[in-house]
């Protein structure tokens, strides 16, 4: 029997877990297990010529938000191609589908539902025997005319019975990010999210976890992700397993979901002795309004979250992305911009805002009649109104959101969001000025370049509050652009004061001259660019010309250095 286990992920870069861990779990000496991944850019005839080349007996998707309908299509054109042809869905995407989706799609013969390597290796086994897979636990299959549906049934309890994916060659290293799981399921029971239908948390054994940790270092893998709800459910095992990565690593990164309201003292000292680009944390935090927290059921103490975060940020070493969630019960727009204003005080690297998905399954998509939440019907289901948010205010709050992507969490024009709260009074009401100009100028309807949006940024400044409020904004404005953009003088934006005096004009030749010599012969080019500041943070107010120099080497990132030339007084 040949079995092709397959997906259609949103990007190339992305690479399957669940796959490679059913391809290990379900291996039998009589059948041939292939992985096949796919995106769901690619045209659809290429995919399916390259799966009915593979001359399968059954195709199993792994289906998600993403690529649900996608799937579907794949489906019922590969039965079409190939009458008899037996197609297996699985996924947390048809997880609760009932018999409805045979119907819609008749080319389906069976769907997993929830965690896959039980039913599918107990429905592999049957088919391999010509047997109905009768009794098989959380399977739903076609019998015929009929949908039958199989018993709930308990999950898998060891996960170390699944054979490691890695030294079977079943993971593809070659993408830069690999995915790894440590454990199953949350503590917690957030109404927003699938583990908030999870029993219990298993972890695989800590002698399991080291060998795969190991095995990925030593090929050094550029980034492992972990996929674990909240890796540090159990701090002494996340503190093992952290300290394990710091002796053991060889230059890969690694991505961690916490909870940062569960660190302790002892692991918070451990985590200031990780090299700088090694850890990225998500921290997920959703909400500040205690009203909302409690509808959720999230239970979190902010202020530890909010004392753990600041140390972590003043050590400085640990890239913080940091998530919000609108349009959960009992949140408005100002009290969800109060959170936003909240939480960039902790001033982490990344500020995620999401309109709240409702999942099928999910606590909150049970309840959304009764709490008034209105929601997409299709993929990927994202609200549309609340009782105290509008369309329209979600809107904003989205416009927002795609506003932080372009500045704050690119790492630019943050000097320019500072002065933008400062001119507002907050960042949140300086983000809804902007967002509002955008929006009347139809920003967000075509991508900028990098000098598009800070050519925005400055018209902005002339039609609004910044008119009027001296030059800091426009001086916080031009520093952020000389730190990220090369451009010659001929050709600089407006917003740069390149008036130079003649002594000016000269200082500058010569520092270009040392520097020039400086790097003589190690292959950089250095360009530079000079421009008048009056305000610069952290120094004495007065004229002051700011040399920005430009390093560039072949197969290396930009470089650049600041050299500040001050006059005398």
């Amino acid at each position: 029997m040949r079995i092709v286990l397959t997906t259609l992920h949103s990007k190339f870069i992305h690479a399957s877990l669940a796959l490679p861990l059913l391809a290990a779990y379900c291996r039998h000496a009589q059948r041939t297990l292939l992985i096949r991944e796919y995106t769901v850019h690619e045209p659809k005839e290429t995919v399916l010529a390259a799966l009915l080349a593979e001359q399968p007996n059954v195709v199993a998707f792994s289906v998600y938000l993403w690529n649900r309908t996608a799937t579907l299509e794949m489906a019922d054109a590969l039965v079409t191609a190939r009458p008899g042809l037996r197609v297996v869905l699985g996924g947390p995407e048809v997880s609760f589908d009932g018999p409805e989706l045979f119907t819609r799609h008749p080319g389906i013969s069976a769907v997993v539902r929830g965690e896959g390597e039980l039913p599918l290796r107990a429905l592999l086994d049957a088919w391999q025997h010509n047997a109905s897979p009768e009794g098989i636990a959380r399977l739903n299959w076609r019998d015929g005319a009929n949908v039958q549906t199989g018993p709930d049934g308990p999950l898998l309890d060891n996960l170390d019975a699944i054979p490691s994916p890695y030294p079977l060659g079943l993971v593809d290293l070659s993408r830069g990010l690999v995915y790894l799981e440590t454990s199953r399921g949350c503590p917690y029971r957030c109404a927003f999210c699938m583990s908030a239908l999870d029993e219990r948390v298993r972890s695989y054994s800590m002698p399991r976890i080291r060998a795969d940790l190991q095995w990925l270092m030593e090929r050094n893998v550029p980034c492992i992700k972990l996929v674990d709800r909240t890796f540090n459910y159990d701090i002494k095992r996340a503190r093992e397993i952290f300290r394990f990565i710091l002796e053991n690593n060889r230059g890969s990164r690694f991505h961690f979901e916490i909870g940062a309201h569960l660190l302790d003292e002892a692991t918070l000292t451990l985590l200031e002795q990780v090299p700088a680009d090694t850890f990225q944390f998500e921290i997920g935090v959703q909400s500040t309004l205690p009203r909302t927290l409690a509808a959720i059921r999230r239970e979190t103490s902010l202020e530890r979250l909010e004392t753990n975060v600041r140390r972590l940020r003043r050590a400085g070493n640990i890239h913080l992305h940091l998530d919000l969630i609108a349009g959960l019960p009992e949140e408005g727009s100002a009290s969800f911009l109060q959170s936003v204003d909240r939480i960039m005080a902790l001033r982490p690297h990344h500020l995620q805002l999401e309109p709240v998905k409702l999942l099928p399954g999910a606590p909150l998509r049970r309840d959304a009649r009764a709490l008034g939440l209105r929601f997409d019907p299709h993929p990927p289901y994202t609200v549309l109104g609340t009782p105290q948010l509008s369309f329209e205010e979600l809107e904003r709050l989205r416009g927002i959101s795609r506003l932080l992507d372009l500045t704050w969490n690119a790492g630019r024009l943050q000097l320019f969001l500072e002065q933008l709260a400062v001119l507002y009074g907050s960042l949140s009401a300086g983000l809804g000025a902007l967002e509002a100009f955008w929006r009347r100028r139809n920003l967000f309807r075509h991508p900028l370049s990098q000098r598009g949006l800070f050519e925005a940024c400055w018209e902005f400044l002339q039609s609004g509050a910044g008119a009027t409020a001296g030059t800091e904004p426009r001086e916080a404005l031009a520093r952020d652009f000389l730190r990220v953009e090369r451009v010659a003088p001929a050709q600089a934006p407006a917003f740069l004061d390149l008036d130079l005096t003649s002594e000016e004009q000269e200082q500058v030749k010569e520092q270009v001259r040392l520097q020039s010599e400086a790097i003589r012969g190690q292959g950089i080019k250095l360009q530079h660019l000079a421009c008048v500041f009056r305000c610069l943070p952290g120094r004495p107010l007065r004229r002051t010309v700011l040399l920005a120099l430009y390093l560039t080497c072949p197969g290396k990132p930009m470089q650049t250095r600041e050299i500040y030339l001050q006059q005398p007084t």
